[in-house]
């Protein structure tokens, strides 16, 4: 059993946020938050925060690994190395469209990874390769296939940890939703040019996610609301965004956080191989991408992802849509561990959960990251 009392900052629990706390750790595990001092490491937060660790649901690449290329346990590691000293404490490594193979080998490195005790290691996304190619974005076309009864025996194998598909529900039958559903895989639609109707029933057939809202679908119009307008009117779902300043206008993201319950909002990253290593530019499936004023672009333009970690999105979107440290938070820890199912796991800092926080100072940078109770960046 071990004990941290903070000091000279806030901490940030589902009750309140705290100026004075000391959280007691067993087991990996949080047993208590009150006002004890005896036997406490003293821990002075010089005006910061302590908020719940980070839980990216859209994570590719890091430390200069994309992991489209390197589909095993090692590429994991790196990845989840590098992303930890932004405060990611759990995350889905997420597959770009790619071959069945891949998409095997892939599913199976997480499995691996999860066996072997990695920290934070929650399953994987599969983004694609069911997607339209009209919004495919810096996807492969090549790598585009439907889903047929290979891949969605495939995606529907059980596994170690959580599977998360992004399709386009235009490109499906609603049964598929269904099966693959009932088979425990969570499923986003993105990357769709689905009319407002035929979002509207797939989230009636069991879809539960919007990946990166906005992009890789078409626009919302008066008349032709599309993707996004069922998902901006749908109260339920969880919608990711990409708060990096490139991918939505401030103006956009103030809008949409005022349309729908804070809660269904999951900050994500999209990061790639860029975050976290010295070396910005990199290579996508054949394709140069360069990174410059913080976005990842191909060279048409195209953006690829992003050079975007989860501390700089708390920090972006208390800044550009003016949530407090608090709101931030649940977006980036409560929102994705429900949208997971894990919110008897993880996501907040309260008793019973995992100890898994991360200090930020007075600016929102990452200070230290917590995996069960012990320091991991």
């Amino acid at each position: 059993m071990s004990r941290y009392r903070f000091v000279n900052g806030q901490v940030v629990t589902p009750a309140a946020t705290l100026t004075e706390a000391t959280v007691t750790v067993d087991g990996g595990r949080i047993v208590g938050i009150d006002e004890r001092t005896d036997d406490a490491e003293t821990i002075d937060l010089g005006g910061g925060w302590i908020v719940p660790g980070f839980i990216d649901t859209q994570c590719n690449g890091g430390g200069g690994v994309l992991f489209n290329d390197s589909p095993t346990v090692e590429g994991i590691v790196a990845i989840a190395q590098a992303h930890r000293q932004f405060g990611t404490t759990a995350f889905l490594p997420t597959l770009i469209s790619d071959t069945p193979d891949v998409i095997a080998e892939a599913m199976d490195a997480v499995d691996q990874a999860i066996d072997a005790g990695v920290p934070g290691i929650l399953g994987i996304h599969v983004e694609g390769p069911v997607i339209n190619t009209e919004r495919k974005g810096i996807h492969d076309g090549g790598r585009v296939r439907p889903l047929d009864e290979e891949l969605l025996a495939l995606l529907a194998t059980p596994r170690r940890g959580r599977v998360l598909v992004t399709l386009a529900p235009e490109l499906v039958a609603f049964e598929d939703i269904r099966r693959l559903t009932a088979a425990g895989v969570i499923v986003s639609i993105g990357h769709t040019d689905a009319d407002h109707d035929t979002a509207k029933a797939a989230f009636a057939a069991g879809v539960t996610g919007v990946t990166h809202l906005f992009n890789g679908m078409g626009p919302f119009r008066h008349r032709n609301p599309g993707a996004t307008g069922a998902a901006l009117d749908n109260q339920d779902v969880w919608c990711g965004v990409i708060v990096d300043g490139h991918h939505i206008h401030d103006a956009t993201l103030r809008i949409a956080l005022r349309a729908r319950p804070l809660d269904r909002f999951m900050l994500v990253t999209d990061a790639m191989p860029c975050v976290g290593a010295e070396t910005k530019d990199f290579m996508l499936q054949g394709r140069s991408i360069t990174v410059r004023d913080g976005m990842c672009v191909g060279m048409d333009g195209t953006f690829a992802g992003s050079d975007l970690d989860m501390a700089g999105a708390v920090r972006e979107v208390v800044s550009r849509a003016g949530l407090t440290v608090a709101q931030a938070a649940t977006m980036a820890s409560a929102s994705p561990a429900a949208f997971l199912g894990l919110s008897r796991e993880r996501g907040a800092l309260a008793p019973g959960l995992r100890a898994d926080w991360v200090w930020m100072t007075p600016d929102l940078h990452a200070a230290g990251t917590w995996i069960g109770g012990e320091r991991a960046a």
